[in-house]
């Protein structure tokens, strides 16, 4: 699918050098670009052409300049990408880039290898985010959370079908949850709390989404997610490292504290679970979830892993031991688990 990019800057020859570096793109129907050399003009060019995909964008131009349309962009669209491509690239030029929303920051003169990586980079996120809505028009929302404000839109008979779906499924749980993160709710202000906290689910989210999982649930500090289909285990592990590995180049420095540095304990499980919708149907307050001894001993990994760890049992290391490096922690005693169940953690 071509994708449509519009190109925000006042230089004359700039569309010319775009047309020349990405002539092959062009002839191919990969990309099509627009052009304007302000702000204006660009808010005039993305009504004509609602379906563009990304901008790029100069900082000093004429009439509107590219940190003013920044905010317009915002705005216009919440899943339109700006990628600013400017000569000014002091931090304070790209700090307020960033805050203002946008996707990345390229300087002047143009590394066209870099920029096209950037571009690349921008269009798979965005497409991400327009599977992400198609999937919410269709309904599999349901598939995550279920409440009034959904069910509202439903007629009765669909509600009462939907009660009756359910089934059996083989798939990966995986629990990710904040360590640590209960002093610092109770100790800072709420809204620093709030900031930080979804900061460190919107890791969690993109990763999920990228390998193809769904957010079953937000519980308290942590999250639970779900993989189906091909290599389900292989992706929630994938999922699971990106996840930690991201979280672990956090440093906060709350007021309270002399430096928080946020770790992520993760639990991992597959196997056989039911499908389906769970809660009450009185209060038409349901969730589309999985139940099962899977999802349990996903849960308890996650209570036993150590701050930095991703805990599988040994069913799931031996179905994965040639693609990922583990190491055997020993063996633990879960709730409700007449043996105790070998463990191993997953190294880089």
């Amino acid at each position: 699918m071509k994708a449509k990019i519009l190109v925000v800057d006042d230089e004359a020859d700039l569309q010319l050098l775009i047309k020349q570096k990405f002539r092959r793109q062009i002839r191919e129907q990969e990309y099509e670009f627009i052009f304007a050399e302000n702000g204006y003009k660009a808010l005039e060019a993305l009504v004509e052409h609602p379906d563009t995909d990304m901008v790029l964008s100069d900082i000093n131009m004429p009439e509107m300049d590219g940190l003013t349309l920044l905010i317009r962009l915002g705005e216009l669209s919440p899943i339109l990408k700006s990628v600013i491509v400017s000569a000014y690239g002091d931090m304070d030029n790209i700090r307020t880039a960033m805050n203002r929303g946008a996707f990345d920051f390229l300087t002047k003169p143009i590394d066209f290898k870099d920029l096209e990586v950037t571009m690349e980079k921008t269009l798979t996120y965005v497409a991400q985010l327009r599977e992400t809505l198609k999937a919410v028009r269709e309904n599999d929302i349901l598939r995550m959370y279920v409440d009034s404000s959904v069910l509202q839109f439903m007629t009765q008979d669909t509600f009462e079908k939907s009660l009756m779906t359910s089934e059996n499924i083989e798939a990966t749980v995986v629990f990710m949850d904040m360590c640590g993160f209960t002093s610092i709710s109770e100790n800072e202000p709420a809204d620093l709390v709030v900031k930080l906290i979804n900061k460190y689910f919107d890791v969690m989210v993109k990763e999920i989404i990228a390998q193809g999982g769904l957010v079953d649930k937000f519980m308290g500090d942590a999250v639970m997610a779900v993989f189906r289909g091909e290599y389900h285990l292989d992706r929630a592990i994938e999922t699971s490292l990106a996840v930690r590995n991201q979280i672990n180049n956090f440093k906060e420095e709350p007021e309270g504290h002399s430096g928080y540095f946020p770790k992520v304990s993760i639990g991992i499980n597959s196997g056989e679970m039911v499908s389906g919708n769970i809660g009450s149907a009185a209060l038409k307050r349901l969730d589309y979830t999985v139940i099962g001894d899977a999802v349990n001993v996903a849960q308890r990994l996650q209570n036993a892993a150590k701050p930095g760890q991703v805990l599988l049992p040994e069913s799931a290391y031996l179905a994965v031991k040639e693609a990922f490096n583990c190491n055997l922690v020993g063996e633990v005693v879960l709730k409700n688990k007449a043996n105790p169940v070998k463990i191993y953690e997953v190294l880089e």
